[in-house]
């Protein structure tokens, strides 16, 4: 024990020379804090929606495979609640979220909220809205309240309620940004956040920026990166222009990162490109 003590005290003695010695001594708790990686890395099946549909249990083992430990549902493909926690179990893997329509939660709750116990999910996460006007800020104050009713009832179920954003919400009305609205008039008890980072960035928004304002309201991220302006294509993760290391080093109460691409060319390449990026990425 003495011996290694003895080594770790030189090797940390000869770390805080070097950054003595670049006038960068105060830096060094801050350069050790920032070594971290992801633990966990979860992927939104809607990247590989066609396979999943075709065989969801193979897609799943393969995914699993690639290193990725959740999923995060955008229907079950045909499949009871009860087989999908069969394939969970079997492949090592948890469904911490689901993308659910609002509808759902209010016309259909008891078989969404049983189905949602027995596969294990913690979060019930809308996907968008359906169509509608929503051109006013008055218009999205009255989308913030609906979310605080169905919130309140999804939490008596057991569940936390997320929304999940797209460019819409970030584009301003006036000088208002409709998630500002969604943020600032829902109850933090009841109302969670999925950022959508490429959406956010689409849409001419800054997602550090609101990770800072809205410190724990985010509670996931979806992870998807992009081309950059004009035309924004999307890009499996770590091949596009977004900083990535600079937002999850930002980020605070972030639970789950899902790795998603609307359109990959190959969904299986995209999700094992995406993946090994980010089991590398130390932040």
């Amino acid at each position: 024990m003495r011996q290694n003590r003895r080594g770790f005290l030189v090797a940390l003695g000869g770390a805080t020379a070097a950054l003595a010695t670049q006038g960068c001594l105060g830096a060094l708790p801050q350069a050790l804090e920032r070594r971290k990686k992801l633990d966990r890395i979860g992927i939104q099946l809607y990247t590989v929606r066609q396979m999943a549909s075709t065989n969801l249990a193979a897609t799943l083992a393969a995914l699993a495979r690639i290193g990725y430990k959740e999923v995060e549902f955008a229907g079950y493909h045909g499949h009871s609640a009860t087989e999908i926690r069969d394939m969970l179990t079997q492949n090592g893997l948890t469904a911490p979220s689901a993308h659910i329509p609002l509808s759902a939660m209010e016309t259909d709750s008891a078989k969404t909220f049983s189905d949602a116990k027995i596969v294990g999910h913690e979060y019930l996460t809308v996907p968008s809205l359906p169509d509608s006007k929503r051109d006013t800020v008055a218009d999205w104050r009255r989308v913030a309240a609906h979310f605080n009713t169905v919130g309140a009832q999804v939490k008596s179920a057991g569940f936390h309620f997320a929304y999940h954003n797209h460019n819409t919400e970030i584009e301003k009305i006036g000088d208002v940004a409709p998630l500002d609205v969604l943020i600032q008039e829902t109850d933090p008890a009841l109302v969670s956040f999925e950022m959508d980072i490429y959406w956010v960035v689409n849409g001419g928004g800054d997602p550090l920026a609101l990770l800072s304002k809205y410190p724990g309201r985010f509670k996931m991220l979806h992870v998807k990166d992009s081309m950059g302006a004009p035309d924004n294509k999307m890009a499996d993760v770590g091949a596009g222009t977004i900083d990535f290391k600079t937002i999850f080093a930002r980020a605070k109460g972030i639970e789950h990162y899902f790795v998603e691409h609307d359109q990959p060319a190959d969904p299986l390449a995209s999700a094992t490109a995406s993946y090994r990026y980010l089991a590398k990425l130390e932040f």
